[in-house]
């Protein structure tokens, strides 16, 4: 498996994909950092297209 671009972590909801990294410390934190539909291998983000 490939390394994400986006971000470390990744959650697969049908077409929609959250990207999101995960913060330990100074306390326990959840960064939402993109959510776009993945189409085949291309990911839409707002008006942005992102390669896979």
């Amino acid at each position: 498996m490939r390394p994400n671009p986006l971000a470390p972590w990744e959650l697969r909801i049908g077409d929609l994909r959250v990207y999101y990294d995960v913060d330990e410390e100074p306390e326990r934190m959840v960064k939402v950092l993109a959510v776009g539909v993945k189409q085949r291998n291309k990911i839409l983000i707002g008006k942005e297209v992102i390669e896979l």
